[in-house]
Parts: structure tokens; C-alpha cells; sequence
């Protein structure tokens, strides 16, 4: 298909195809429910922690009363149902069952009297392990350049896609050193979403969340086994995973000058069909501002958190950091090159049809790459180098918009600054606990209470990462401030995105009893079974049919349909993924360490 809209992921028009992925632990997908469960009361689908929040939303409901049933339907728990503060975006008032203070870990549903029975869900520690490492593990599945083995992938066993060994310079790349139509070798990564190319600038954004997970929570991250290939060899398995795409990074860049390709692709989006059956010839194209810059950013990081193994990784970390530092160099020479595919296909041939991932303004990738890099070297000129406040704006994290990534770095990392600490810092952690405060002001009152459902404004193209970057951004405040108040609303939005939500769907492939079956993805549709890759995260609620496929309403937070057609709102994504994996095991983290400070 030849993609005609522009994805908000990428801005690019992969949206005509898609990506891959799975778990660590092969999930049960369920049965149809019976028509009673689920259709009138919203709430995750996998479960609760015993000791917080616990909240059903009542969807149509003149009870006042609610309970919580064993799945033998015998009643543990009985509550009042509230009315919402204010209507929903379809102007309905909603209930809000309340079940907090019931902490007995067992199987339930939530029955209301002439309005039904949710779906079950669970009470119990640790209750979004599985889950939380399937969103991981689902990178395994978009892995490029390798045989999917049935001792890994299960049912989702695959031939080896688009080994990249022999990619060609396409004319917009081409330079002295390396000519028009002579080939580079650059394996591995992660394929990108709907379709089969490698994106630098998506890339930087999901690889760096990645790392962010282990870097903010390493002690729990060592727990998390995902059985793929590495597994066991003493490196955690988050890392693993991540090092399949960061090594084809590095292969991204021209080592005559440091500039990094924007992406490796084909002329046109493969046909709906299995990587290995993709043999089309594969090009690296024009360098960019944004792509070396995301480049610096993730590679400064990763030498961060490499140095710390070594003896698993010799040299990496200097490695990193040596094509960092030579990244950034290109970009201060060259801070004004834009990745224009339209002016790019009106010079050069073949024409280069796949997503654009394109980016005019390159302040907040300065600003990104410059925090990597001095929180690394501690050399204050790369600082100094950027304007590091420009505005007052603290806008959520998006693939075009990375500035908050660099003051997460800046903030985290204060107690090793010493005398280099930078003048701004106060200012930073004041600026993102009033962001905080801002997402959250007025969560209680809306008809699902969660920070996602505020407002129509959320409900674009990849929602449910908006509702992910959300949850990153208030664990991010929970961690500077120790105010408990923002990861109970991280929560909630993790909440959301299991299943309270209006659309009555848990957005995650094979997590919840109702759950997408038909997503945007490449080998989901063409690999003949029938469950999709389990751990993947959809785009969610988007009344924009750029696809021209019918939602079934056109509230924004009902506009979705479990349609592989509609890639609008059904696609996956790894930049979508990425900020699901963090905020479902940073809870998990978070969780246990209370749940051990409680014991002790």
C-alpha cells in the first residue's frame, strides 16, 4: 500500500503496515466473554495491587450500589457508587466504584446491580509482572536480521527478515568517501511499526526510554527475564534487548565525518507479508540534525550505563561514547539540516516513499544530546553549548520533541555534579513538579478519573502513548519529590490504558479479557495465527480516520476500532511501546520497594 497519511508517531506514513513482538511468559489468551461481562464497567482487566488504589468506572447505571464478587459469585465487598464530578467526553455522566480498601489478594469481578459484571481481574503483588516484561519482550519480535526460534518465540517462530548486510548509499547520502551505490553492512535493530525500515530518529527515543527503565530501576530490571537468545549471560535481559538495536546504530554513522543516516529502508513499504519474503534493495539516506543528534543523546547514555559490565561489553562504553562525541561535533557544524523527503525525491533517484520522521526544529534535540553529555563527561561545555530553558513550555515526550528526556537526565543525576552542577537546576525540578501538578490538577474529577481522559487534546494519532508519557513524566516527579500523590496517578493512566477506558478495551495484544486482534502489523496479519504477537501496545482512541476506516463513534475517546485496515488507531509502534514498558515495570519496582519497606 502506498502510504498517503502521515503517522503521528513518525509523521511519516507507515502507518499502511507495521511492526512485531511478545513475552516472556506466553500469555493465555481468553475466550469470548458472555455479554454480560465488561459492557457496562470499565476497569484494568489485569488486576490491582493489594494495598493501592482499586477504581471501576459505571458505564449507564441508576444503582448505588456495588459489589465485589469471588468468580463464584459470592460477595466479599460491598461499596456505594459516586457520580463523576463532571460528565464524560460524550457529555455522560459516569459512577466511580471505589474498592481501595478492599486488599484481599483472589480472582474477582465487580458487579453492579442492572448494569452487570466487569471482566475479572486479579488482586495481587506483583500483579502486572507479565505484562510489564511482554511490552520488552515484544522488541524481540520487531528484531531485524535473525531467525525468530520457536525456543523464544513460541507460535510466533519466524524465518530470518532483511539481513542488511550488503545496504546501499543512496544519492542523498552520498559522499566522497562513500559514493552513490557502493554498500555498508548494517544488521540488527528493531523494525519500527507498521512496516520493515530502521528509523534513527524513532529509534532514539525508544531506545533511550529503554535504558532510562534500567537506569532508574536497575535492582528490579535484573529480575526481569524474557527468555530470548541472550538470556543468561549475566547482562540483564532490558539490556540485551537493547543492545540489538544500539549495535545497528552505530552502524549508522559515516566514520569519515560523524554524521548519522537518517534511516535504512526501502524505496517503498513492503507488502503486507513476512520480513523474510521482504527482498527489496535496502538504502541509507541523507544525514540530519535530528537523527545525529537523537544519535549523541542515546549513545552518551548508553555509555553511562554500558561502563558498568565491562567485562560482558569490552569497549563499548568507549565506543559509545567516542561516536557520541564525534556526533555531536557534526551536528554543531551542521545544526540546520533538515530531512525534507519531498525536496530529497525531486533531486534524487530511486524515490524514497517510506515515513518520513521529518523535523524543522532542532532546539530540543541540542538540548537532549547536551544533557547526555555532560551528565557522562561532566564537561560543562556541552551545556554551554545550548540554550537550556528556552521557553516555559514542559512538553510530554514525543519522537519530534525530546527536551524533557535531557532534564530527566539533569534531574535524576544531580548528586553527581558537584561544583559543574548547572545554574538551572533548581528552576528544572521546580518546572517538573508544576508540570506534575498541572497533569494531575482536575484528574478526579473527569468521568474515568485519570490524567489521560482530561481533555480531547490527548486523543490524536498514538494516543495511548501520550496516556504511557503521561505515567513516565509523573514517576519522573515521584522520584525527585517522594509525593506519593503522582504515582497513585501514574497509575491510574497505567489503569487507562488496561481496559478504563471508554472504549472498554485493555490496548495491549493477548493482556485482558478484551483485547486488539487485528493490529496494524505486518507479521500479526500475514503469519497465519491467529492471536497477534502478545505485548504489544495499539495506538488507541483517534477520531481522525486518516485511514478513511469508520470508527465506531467520534468521541475522541471512543473513536477506535479493532480493525487491521485502521492504521489510524490500530497500529503498534516502538516509540509507543517503549513508554508503556516503562511506566508497567517502574510500577512494578515501585510497588515492591513499598511492599518491602512496609515489611520491614
Amino acid at each position: 500500500m502506498k502510504a498517503k497519511y502521515l503517522c503521528n508517531h513518525v509523521m511519516c506514513g507507515a502507518c499502511v503496515l507495521t511492526a512485531i513482538v511478545m513475552l516472556a511468559v506466553m500469555p493465555a489468551f481468553s475466550q469470548q466473554p458472555s455479554l454480560d461481562e465488561g459492557v457496562n464497567i470499565r476497569l484494568n482487566q489485569i488486576g490491582f495491587y493489594p494495598d493501592a488504589s482499586k477504581t471501576g468506572i459505571v458505564l449507564n447505571s441508576k444503582a448505588n450500589i456495588f459489589y465485589i464478587q469471588t468468580i463464584a459469585k459470592k460477595n466479599v465487598f460491598t461499596g456505594k457508587i459516586k457520580s463523576s464530578v463532571k460528565p464524560g467526553l460524550n457529555n455522560q455522566f459516569t459512577g466511580t466504584a471505589d474498592f481501595t480498601t478492599f486488599n484481599i489478594p483472589g480472582k474477582y469481578r465487580l458487579y453492579v446491580p442492572g448494569s452487570g459484571y466487569s471482566y475479572p481481574f486479579e488482586i495481587k503483588q506483583s500483579v502486572h509482572r507479565n505484562v510489564a516484561a511482554a511490552s520488552i519482550k515484544a522488541y524481540y519480535f520487531m528484531r531485524a536480521s535473525i531467525p525468530l526460534k520457536e525456543k523464544y518465540a513460541g507460535k510466533w517462530s519466524r524465518a530470518e527478515g532483511h539481513p542488511d548486510t550488503n545496504v546501499l548509499i543512496h544519492p542523498s547520502a552520498a559522499s566522497e568517501m562513500r559514493p552513490a551505490g557502493t554498500s555498508i553492512s548494517s544488521p540488527r535493530g528493531w523494525y519500527d511499526a507498521g512496516d520493515y525500515n530502521k528509523y534513527i530518529v524513532n529509534s532514539g527515543i525508544s531506545t533511550s526510554t529503554l535504558l532510562s527503565l534500567y537506569e532508574d530501576f536497575p535492582a528490579y530490571m535484573k529480575t526481569v527475564k524474557l527468555n530470548i537468545p541472550e538470556s543468561g549471560n549475566n547482562i540483564p535481559d532490558v539490556l540485551d534487548e537493547v543492545l540489538w538495536n544500539l549495535r545497528w546504530m552505530l552502524t549508522m554513522q559515516d566514520p569519515n565525518d560523524g554524521g548519522v543516516y537518517h534511516k535504512l529502508t526501502n524505496a517503498e513499504f513492503d507488502k503486507m507479508e513476512m520480513p523474510d519474503k521482504g527482498t527489496e534493495p535496502r538504502y541509507v539516506v541523507q544525514k540530519g540534525t535530528a537523527a545525529t543528534l537523537d544519535f549523541a543523546a542515546v549513545m552518551a547514555q548508553a555509555s553511562r550505563i554500558f561502563s558498568e559490565f565491562p567485562t560482558q561489553l569490552p569497549g563499548l562504553a568507549d565506543s559509545c561514547l567516542n561516536q557520541a562525541t564525534k556526533a555531536w561535533g557534526w551536528a554543531i557544524k551542521n545544526p540546520n539540516v533538515v530531512y525534507n523527503q519531498d525536496v530529497i525525491n525531486q533531486k534524487f533517484s530511486p524515490k524514497i516513499m517510506t515515513g518520513g520522521y521529518g523535523d524543522r526544529n532542532f532546539s530540543d534535540e541540542f538540548i537532549w544530546a547536551a544533557c547526555e553529555l555532560f551528565v557522562t563527561t561532566q564537561q560543562p561545555e556541552y551545556l554551554n553549548a545550548v540554550k537550556l530553558i528556552p521557553d516555559d513550555n514542559m512538553p510530554v515526550p514525543t519522537w519530534s520533541q525530546v527536551r524533557l528526556l535531557g532534564y530527566y537526565t539533569l534531574i535524576k543525576n544531580n548528586g553527581s555534579f558537584g561544583d559543574n552542577a548547572p545554574k538551572e537546576l533548581p528552576e528544572l525540578k521546580k518546572k517538573l513538579i508544576a508540570f506534575a501538578d498541572d497533569l494531575i490538577n482536575g484528574a478526579d474529577e473527569n468521568a474515568y478519573q485519570t490524567v489521560m481522559t482530561k481533555s480531547a487534546r490527548h486523543f490524536g494519532w498514538g494516543s495511548n502513548s501520550e496516556a504511557a508519557n503521561e505515567g513516565v513524566a509523573l514517576i519522573q516527579a515521584y522520584k525527585l519529590s517522594g509525593d506519593k500523590k503522582y504515582m497513585g496517578y501514574a497509575l491510574a493512566n497505567l489503569d487507562y490504558i488496561l481496559g478504563r477506558n471508554a472504549s472498554g478495551y485493555s490496548y495491549i495484544t493477548g493482556y485482558g479479557s478484551k483485547t486488539p486482534m487485528h493490529p496494524h502489523h505486518r507479521p500479526s496479519v500475514a503469519d497465519g495465527v491467529v492471536d497477534p504477537i502478545p505485548g504489544l501496545m495499539v495506538g488507541g482512541a483517534n477520531p481522525g480516520m486518516q485511514d478513511k476506516i469508520k470508527v465506531p463513534s467520534t468521541v475522541p475517546d471512543e473513536a477506535y476500532i479493532d480493525d487491521d485496515r485502521a492504521y489510524a488507531v490500530n497500529e503498534i509502534a516502538i516509540n509507543w511501546n517503549a513508554p508503556f514498558a516503562y511506566l508497567a515495570n517502574a510500577m512494578e519496582a515501585l510497588q515492591n520497594q513499598l511492599s518491602n519497606t512496609k515489611k520491614n
